[in-house]
């Protein structure tokens, strides 16, 4: 389940590898910075221990995935696209950079000790199925973080975080490599589900005792779970 915005998978793909260079860059602008406190928040929760296997999905260039690496974790950054898997061997030669879909991770059943993926869930073409996938390969006992975007909780505030998303976001498209990759990001976001949602979706496959925290009012939601 998820809001159609009439993009396959190897689209989304080819479109994150047209920005693969500049796409951390362009993260930081566009959040004023505070995709760094969201990066910090994702790691505490994640606890990374020396020695686990931690997937990290939709990995982008690994900057999710060095500080699991630097904590001791044995980490896996997965990404469907080429263009940011190739830009992350650059910058992280170390890394286990994986080429693999959401939808049929190349991983036996009970891989990892937790499995995460932030900002990537909502472009996978069925949610649900994505998260059961997650789930598979996730050892009994094992976790799971999801960060994504979110719906912020204070009206007012709701209102003014719509009002930058349709005026100010699409303005990032003059200094883009790809603009139409500004314009199916902000579709993206304003159409994916609520807090309450994704933790009934979580629980529906599967996963279990799912948790959530807002981050910078609801913009991002954290949400947790654990295979059982």
């Amino acid at each position: 389940m998820r809001a159609d915005l009439d993009k396959e998978p190897g689209d989304v793909a080819v479109m994150f590898d047209d920005v693969a260079r500049r796409y951390d860059l362009m993260n930081d602008l566009m959040t004023f910075g505070q995709v760094r406190a969201w990066r910090k928040a994702v790691i505490a929760a994640i606890d990374p221990q020396p020695g686990e296997r931690i997937l990290d999905l939709a990995a982008g260039t690994g900057t999710s995935s060095e500080p699991l690496a630097q904590a001791g974790a044995i980490a896996f950054p997965t990404d469907l696209s080429l263009g940011m898997l190739s830009e992350g061997r650059r910058r992280y030669p170390d890394l286990r950079f994986v080429a693999g879909d959401a939808l049929a991770l190349p991983f036996a059943d009970d891989s990892f000790d937790a499995v995460t993926i932030s900002y990537g869930l909502r472009n996978v073409q069925d949610t649900c199925a994505g998260l059961a996938e997650l789930l598979r390969v996730t050892k009994p006992g094992g976790r799971l973080v999801v960060c994504e975007f979110s719906t912020p909780t204070w009206m007012p505030f709701r209102t003014l975080y719509r009002w930058y998303m349709n005026h100010v976001m699409p303005r990032f498209r003059a200094v883009s490599s790809n603009a139409p990759a500004y314009d199916y990001l902000v579709e993206s976001i304003l159409a994916w589900p609520d807090q309450h949602t994704l933790a009934d979706m979580m629980n529906d496959v599967g996963w279990q005792r799912v948790q959530w925290k807002n981050l910078t009012g609801g913009i991002v939601a954290m949400h947790r779970g654990w295979a059982e």
